[in-house]
């Protein structure tokens, strides 16, 4: 009887330690700083005044935005921040500038960097993009457009709920962060949008995506230079250009990317699915120790395809081979339609061979026949059910 009491007590006392650090967790919300909801009149210092304030509080802090429409320029949350707990929460929708030329030159809209333990939960961000997608199909001189949400040099993020449309660039954006895990995101633009990546990662290491819709009209998830030790599991993609590593190799001195999981996928009407890519010239890059697992292709264009003759407008590669090393990529129950004739297509550098590929149970078929594979400078082993036929 005397332990139970004791584990009671126990139970008592730690539920006051949590009610007690809920309440030393001060809450910012933006309306108190001057932000309004119409989403007409600028919000912009108001954000950053409450951030300052949530930033600078050493207890556990929460930017709060309520529902609405709250106009954004460019806005940089910047650290290091003097606790490691802090919740931006968003009920209502941020909205870009209409007029592009507003944030289009600044790289980025909404930027966190140097922080430590921020979460940015739910919302809506509207990146109001269409005109500046128009400006760029014109052929017109336009900027290169922002991306809508970016973490650089940051530890311990969390991005749930959140929903990102229209981004003039590309939508989220990891840079050189470590711990990093993305959840129930839905990414939203046009099929035909340029450079919208749905969620870029370079330079990072313990980055997990989860859960995610993805319809953009670039690479619903591209892993860039640098990305160690990625996982993707239960992402949807289309319209887009599927989930890709690379380009790699643009630079001749470039950091790999290794331990890379993606299990679960669904691609529909893509233009690739499972996509390594690099330049066509020399580089110390690689891409080693990839799994592609657990992937579904709907009338998909190139479903399992390797580039690395990739040299866009043939400029500053012709002739030239790919110095990236990739091996060690296993793809394992992959199944479903290909849009053309070529479903699995590796075409690897003459002068770095691919090696270690695995196919295990495949099966990708063309108007209801079995689809075709073409290998070059590729070497690896096929097992199980493959179809169609190994080139390996």
């Amino acid at each position: 009887m005397a332990k139970q009491e004791g584990s009671s007590f126990l139970v008592t006392i730690l539920v006051i330690l949590f009610l007690s650090s809920i309440a030393t967790a001060a809450q910012y919300n933006v309306l108190n700083y001057g932000a309004t909801p119409a989403g007409i009149t600028d919000s912009t210092e108001a954000f950053l005044a409450a951030w300052t304030q949530a930033c600078g509080s050493i207890n556990p802090a929460t930017v709060y935005v309520p529902t609405g429409r709250f106009f954004l320029r460019n806005v940089v949350f910047q650290g290091p921040c003097k606790n490691n707990a802090i919740l931006f929460r968003i009920d209502g929708t941020l909205v870009a500038p209409s007029d592009y030329r507003v944030i289009g030159n600044a790289g980025n809209w909404l930027f966190f960097q140097y922080v430590n333990g921020v979460t940015v939960s739910g919302g809506v961000l509207d990146g109001q993009g269409p005109a500046l997608w128009a400006c760029k199909a014109s052929g017109k001189d336009c900027p290169s457009g922002a991306t809508s949400l970016g973490f650089s040099n940051s530890n311990n993020i969390e991005i749930s709920g959140l929903i990102s449309l229209n981004s003039q660039m590309f939508h989220v954006v990891i840079n050189g962060c470590q711990n990093v895990k993305v959840q129930g995101v839905t990414v939203s633009a046009s099929g035909h949008s340029p450079n919208t990546d749905g969620i870029h990662v370079q330079l990072s290491s313990g980055v997990t995506i989860l859960n995610s819709r993805i319809r953009t009209g670039d690479d619903c998830i591209s892993i860039g230079a640098g990305t160690t030790n990625l996982w993707i599991e239960n992402a949807a993609c289309g319209p887009g250009h599927g989930i890709s590593i690379g380009s790699l190799g643009k630079d001749l001195q470039e950091p790999g990317v290794q331990n890379v999981t993606v299990k679960s996928v669904t691609f529909t009407g893509t233009q690739n699915g499972l996509r390594i890519k690099s330049w066509g010239r020399p580089s110390s890059g690689f891409a080693r120790k990839i799994l592609f697992q657990h992937a579904i292709m709907i009338n998909v264009q190139n479903p399992i395809v390797i580039d690395q003759n990739y040299c866009p407008d043939n400029k500053n590669c012709p002739g030239q081979e790919s110095g990236v090393k990739i091996s060690d990529v296993t793809y394992q129950d992959i199944h479903g339609t290909s849009a053309t004739e070529m479903a699995v297509n590796f075409d690897c550098s003459n002068k770095n061979p691919c090696t270690g590929i695995k196919l295990e149970d495949v099966k990708l078929t063309y108007k209801n026949q079995p689809a075709d594979a073409s290998c070059t400078n590729a070497d690896g082993t096929a097992s199980g059910f493959v179809q169609p036929s190994s080139c390996l």
